[in-house]
């Protein structure tokens, strides 16, 4: 049986272009980049140069990278730097569907006696701006977003975002894990502050990513230790881990065009669904997404019965985000879009990669119909 991946939003397959990379790096090139001999220096460099590679995926000067093990390790550098470095301010404003990882800091953040505002998305997934701008006060010490949401894939006006955080005198943390290498990012252009991706979600290596600081903000390191990454995050660097993301950074900058043809599928693919199938409804569809997102709800069924059924076949979607699925109720992005709960109950995500086809997509579409009504029946 033929494996039909569709959960790219998940995790990608790590670029063969990116692993031959690494390879060396594993074996003959073993040095710690923090040693005064040639075996050291060859390894230092191979870190230098992923950091400017990573540096132009992200649009920031390469001495503002901080190489982490991942989005959440990124994640909570930001956080619980922000939270040591502003005392006087104890405000935090975020959005009601942000990934798992902002959620449980921003019960962190209230746990240590800090206040959170959660700003609400309309119906389709659409950020409230004039909410967001309200809720930053004067004692506001971070407002933190998604650059997109990892589950029904609506893009957020991140620019905006950022020019009221600084009208207001507050700092700004931009989780860009889903939108990398799937849209231009800028963290120039828009001002940020603070930006975390994980390499992971655009064919790099697992357990690596990066905390992107503004020049000039300055925070505690979450890992104490040695004096890598200039005395801002402690701990041997994983050589191999970080070449491999730069490698993956370069290519997805080189294939960020290359996402229309995704877009162009993910479109055909909810066209024919809504033509094929009754009562369905796309989430989010008439609003900016990731071109690759689609995430579809089926009246009269529950979405991890689909998902069971399609894997039976070896075809592999979402419930929603990989870092909360296994749960009965709707996630919480669906509740903070008010979606009806037939249709939030039966929902499912598709998410298209570089190396999907039309074939593929036309042997789920064959497939589905059958299926939705089947379980409706059953």
């Amino acid at each position: 049986m033929d494996l039909i991946y569709l959960d790219h939003n998940a995790t990608t397959p790590l670029d063969p272009l990116a692993f031959e990379a690494m390879r060396p790096w594993f074996t003959e090139r073993f040095g710690n980049a923090s040693s005064a001999y040639a075996l050291g220096h060859l390894s230092d460099g191979a870190v230098v140069a992923a950091r400017e590679q990573v540096a132009a995926l992200v649009g920031c000067a390469p001495t503002e990278i901080v190489f982490t093990s991942g989005g959440t390790e990124s994640l909570n550098h930001a956080f619980r730097g922000v939270w040591e470095a502003c005392p006087t301010k104890r405000h935090l404003v975020t959005t009601a569907v942000e990934h798992p990882a902002v959620r449980a800091l921003a019960g962190w953040w209230q746990g240590q006696g800090g206040e959170v505002t959660d700003v609400g998305v309309d119906g389709d997934g659409r950020l409230d701006l004039l909410a967001l701008e309200g809720a930053v006060r004067s004692d506001t010490a971070l407002v933190a977003v998604m650059a997109a949401n990892n589950e029904s894939g609506v893009v957020f006006p991140v620019g905006e975002v950022v020019r009221i955080a600084k009208a207001k005198g507050a700092l700004s943390l931009v989780d860009a894990t889903q939108a990398m290498g799937k849209l231009p990012v800028n963290a120039a252009a828009w001002g940020v502050d603070l930006l975390a991706l994980s390499g992971h979600k655009f064919h790099g290596p697992k357990g690596t990513g990066l905390l992107m600081i503004r020049r000039g903000v300055r925070l505690k390191p979450l890992l104490l230790g040695g004096s890598q990454e200039r005395g801002r995050r402690g701990g041997t660097e994983n050589v191999p881990g970080i070449v491999g993301l730069g490698k993956a950074a370069e290519l997805a900058l080189a294939r960020l065009l290359e996402m229309e043809r995704v877009r162009e599928f993910r479109d055909a693919l909810e066209a024919r669904l809504l033509v094929e199938t009754s009562e369905v409804r796309i989430h989010g569809r008439p609003t900016e997404r990731l071109p690759n997102t689609s995430l579809v709800g089926f009246a009269g069924i529950e979405g991890e019965a689909l998902q069971l059924k399609l894997a039976e076949k070896g075809i592999c979607i979402s419930t929603g985000s990989a870092c909360s699925t296994g749960m009965r109720e709707p996630s919480h992005v669906l509740r903070a879009m008010q979606v009806p709960s037939e249709y939030a109950r039966g929902t499912v995500r598709f998410s298209l990669g570089l190396g999907t086809t039309w074939r593929v997509l036309e042997s789920v579409l064959t497939l589905l119909p059958a299926m939705v009504a089947g379980l409706r029946d059953s």
